[in-house]
């Protein structure tokens, strides 16, 4: 059986595997059990295997090609952190509408990959990129659609713990991949490094996202996204990643 890339109890401590009491379509997939309480608890398994898959993925592309988005305010400290330590582009902050699409602007760029933290937040970036044909990997809690993500990283999105971890792995798992370090204790980062002073943002059943929240099932994640035909050419439905 493979190991988690770090001890389960440090992914239980930082809450990673808390989700909410929502559940949307397919993220039924990765949700281990549903408490007395009605809150959904992710399954760390799957979690640890995206994040490996997702870091085998990003180390296939120039980094600066790879741009990370985060409007949370607790995502900005670790997306930072991540594109220092990899050289992907960091995109913490308000995304203003036509950063991918309109070439007009100051500031527009031309991702090859890109990743959310939250789709159902960072949804105006993951609109764009779906527009133009661009692979997306999000961050996703039990409560987001898979509307036009291709590859889902099961966690709690919104906890400024478990996205300090989440990055903070996926950071290690690049270099990794990428044959940068050959083990762990070569990295140079420590998990505190990567952990904001932002409180973490209120569960949907507090606010509702209003995208992750619209409608339908939610298809696609890790390959099997059926909106991609809609644009009747596209890169097609079916298997990516």
């Amino acid at each position: 059986m493979t190991e988690f890339l770090i001890p389960q109890e440090k992914y239980l401590e930082a809450g990673a595997h808390i989700g909410t009491k929502m559940k949307q379509g397919r993220m039924k997939e990765f949700i281990y059990k549903t408490r007395e309480d009605g809150l959904n608890v992710l399954d760390l398994k799957k979690t640890d295997e995206r994040i490996r898959a997702t870091a085998r993925l990003i180390s296939k592309y120039e980094a600066e090609t790879v741009f990370i988005v985060g409007n949370k305010d607790n995502a900005q400290k670790p997306i930072d952190e991540f594109c220092k330590l990899t050289g992907c582009k960091s995109l913490s902050g308000r995304f203003t509408p036509g950063r991918f699409t309109n070439p007009e602007r100051d500031d527009f760029v031309e991702p090859a990959l890109v990743l959310v933290t939250d789709p159902g937040v960072d949804r105006q970036a993951v609109r764009e990129a779906f527009d133009l044909g661009i692979p997306v990997i999000a961050i996703t809690d039990t409560n987001n659609s898979f509307r036009y993500i291709d590859m889902a990283i099961p966690a709690n999105n919104k906890g400024r713990k478990a996205l300090a971890l989440v990055y903070w792995l996926l950071a290690r798992q690049v270099l990794k991949e990428r044959g940068s370090i050959s083990t762990d204790e070569e990295f140079p980062a420590k998990l505190e490094d990567f952990e904001s002073d932002a409180p973490a943002m209120p569960a949907p059943e507090e606010r509702r996202s209003r995208f992750g929240d619209r409608g339908g099932s939610g298809r696609g994640g890790y390959g099997d996204r059926g909106d991609r035909g809609d644009r009747g050419g596209g890169r097609g439905g079916g298997s990516r990643y």
